[in-house]
């Protein structure tokens, strides 16, 4: 496999636990497909419940400037925004395959933390409600999507805990 940007045969590596193929040269790193969740939910667990769904809005896709070419599969890559994030992803739409620049996965998990916060507190109800229901229609497997619900209770817990920590003290007393 050949590099999108040197044309150098890619290596392999460890990263967060999945095996990757990586750049010598530039760093960029190539995730097969469910490769790049994998890295992101062993880097921060605290970030498994948000998903990476960047064949969402396939309307926002453009074919790259520069004619990247997918190294497993070499056809060209397109290039997407990720989310509000302004990080501009290189995606394969044949074997769903991603290629990220040097710095680009630090980026990813930096904006996952920042819109993990902002749905914690703005979207809450919502996002209780697309995790629930995600138990029963995926992306991931049955076992993930239970555990990721239970996440964003728990997470519901601390938040009642930080906006109402007189009553949460109270019913932490209760009984059980």
């Amino acid at each position: 496999m050949l590099c999108p940007s040197c044309k150098i045969n890619l290596e392999k590596a460890i990263f967060y636990g999945v095996e990757v193929d990586y750049c010598p040269k530039c760093l960029g790193i190539f995730f097969e497909e469910e490769e790049l969740r994998l890295a992101k939910d062993e880097k921060d667990k605290n970030l498994t419940w948000l998903d990476i769904d960047l064949w969402k809005e396939r309307e926002k896709f453009k074919i790259s400037r520069n004619q990247k070419l997918c190294p497993f599969d070499r056809l060209p890559l397109y290039e997407v925004n990720y989310g509000e994030s302004g990080i501009k992803i290189d995606l394969c739409s044949l074997c769903l395959g991603i290629w990220l620049d040097r710095g680009e996965f630090k980026k990813i998990i930096e904006y996952l933390k920042q819109r993990k916060d902002y749905e914690i507190f703005n979207n809450f109800i919502k996002k209780i409600a697309e995790e629930f229901w995600e138990i029963f229609v995926g992306p991931e497997p049955l076992r993930e999507e239970i555990l990721d619900f239970l996440k964003v209770l728990k997470l519901l817990s601390y938040k009642f805990a930080a906006q109402h920590p007189f009553i949460f003290q109270m019913i932490s007393r209760l009984p059980r």
